[in-house]
């Protein structure tokens, strides 16, 4: 049976690209981050945003990670905790997450999850960092030495002010 083409102007499906060849789509890190995505949503649905069960469930995805990120994370959960007390630890896509009012304001991504070369620190829309028409949102992270420790803690700070 010969290849049919498709006729001229006609869209192509959704799982070609515009040369034909098909799309490869997720990676299977961002399938996995969906799927635990999906399971915090109905976890969160079941604890009625319980701070004790959110805290567990940090606890056990930074208890998951390799090093240096473990270290990175619990130090940085330590500095989110006293900086912002207020806001509830729960997990996002799998990484620890901090929220105000059942919206993330902060988050901690490894480097390891994503084979990333540095690990990262991020911002959602609901934080208040605005600075004029441009500010950033996330932040690599190699290491935490007292430096950066603070410079988190001020951000913290200001995007739950």
């Amino acid at each position: 049976m010969a290849e049919r083409k498709p006729a001229e102007g006609a869209q192509m499906s959704a799982k070609t690209t515009a040369t034909g060849k098909k799309a490869d789509g997720f990676t299977a890190e961002e399938r996995a981050a969906m799927k635990e995505r999906a399971k915090e949503l109905k976890a969160e649905a079941r604890a009625s945003k319980d701070k004790a069960a959110g805290e567990s469930a940090v606890l056990e995805a930074i208890a998951a990670m390799t090093e240096p990120d473990r270290a990175m994370a619990t130090r940085l959960h330590e500095i989110v905790k006293v900086s912002a007390p207020d806001l509830t630890p729960k997990t996002w896509y799998g990484m620890p997450s901090y929220a105000k009012d059942g919206h993330v304001v902060c988050f901690f991504q490894s480097a390891q999850k994503f084979n990333a070369r540095y690990a990262t620190l991020g911002f959602s829309d609901a934080a208040n960092l605005d600075e004029g028409a441009m500010w950033p949102t996330s932040f690599a992270l190699k290491e935490l030495t007292a430096t950066e420790e603070a410079k988190i803690s001020a951000l913290v700070k200001k995007a739950v002010s």
